[in-house]
C-alpha cells in the first residue's frame, strides 16, 4: 500500500508542479505532510539538502522520501512518479513545438502563468525564512542565529555585485550559508 501511496502522491506533484522545483515545494509539502511521511522540520532540512546536492530538488526529495518510506522500491517509484508527467509532456511538446509556440492562446497561457509561479516561489521562500527564524509550535520562540545568517546572506547578496562587478554564484551562496551555519550552530 505504501508503494502505491508513494507513486500516486508524487505523481500528483509531478502533474501539478509548474514552474520548476521551487514552485513544487508547496505541493511536495502538502503531499508529504498529509501522508505523515515527514515532519515539517525534517522536510525543511531535506529541502536544504536536496538543494545543495546534484540534481533537481523534486527528484532528490522524491527519492529521499520514497527511500525512507518504502526502501529501494519506494525510492524508484517515487522518483519515477515525479518525473513521469514532465517526461511525457516534453515528448508531446517536442512533437508539437513548432505550431504550439506560434499559437496566441498558448502564448497567453504561458504569460499568465509566469506571475503565478513567481508568487509561489516568493511565498515559499518567505515561509521557509519565517519558519526558521520564528519556529511555530516549538519551545523556542525566536532563533537569533537563523536571523543573523539570513541577514548576512542578504547583505552578501546585495554587496557582492557591487564589489565584484558580477552576480554571486549559487554555489558560492550555498558554501557561504554552510560556513555560516557551521560558525553559528557549531
Amino acid at each position: 500500500m505504501i508503494l502505491l501511496d508513494l507513486f500516486l502522491g508524487f505523481l500528483k506533484v509531478g502533474c501539478f508542479a509548474f514552474g520548476g522545483a521551487y514552485g513544487a515545494i508547496p505541493l511536495i509539502r502538502d503531499v508529504v505532510l498529509s501522508y505523515g511521511w515527514l515532519t515539517d522540520e525534517t522536510l525543511t532540512y531535506m529541502i536544504a539538502v536536496s538543494e545543495s546536492t546534484p540534481g533537481p530538488i523534486m527528484v532528490n526529495l522524491a527519492t529521499y522520501v520514497g527511500s525512507s518510506q518504502g526502501g529501494f522500491a519506494g525510492a524508484v517509484l517515487a522518483t519515477l512518479a515525479v518525473v513521469l508527467p514532465s517526461f511525457l509532456i516534453i515528448l508531446l511538446v517536442t512533437a508539437l513545438l513548432q505550431t504550439a509556440l506560434k499559437n496566441k492562446y498558448v502564448q497567453a497561457i504561458l504569460r499568465g502563468l509566469k506571475p503565478c509561479v513567481i508568487g509561489i516561489v516568493l511565498a515559499t521562500g518567505i515561509y521557509m525564512v519565517l519558519g526558521n527564524i520564528l519556529p511555530l509550535g516549538k519551545k523556542e520562540a525566536f532563533d537569533l542565529r537563523a536571523l543573523c545568517i539570513t541577514l548576512l546572506l542578504g547583505v552578501l547578496g546585495l554587496l557582492w555585485p557591487r564589489l565584484r562587478k558580477k552576480k554571486l554564484s549559487p554555489i558560492l551562496r550555498i558554501l557561504f550559508a554552510a560556513v555560516l551555519g557551521m560558525i553559528f550552530y557549531a
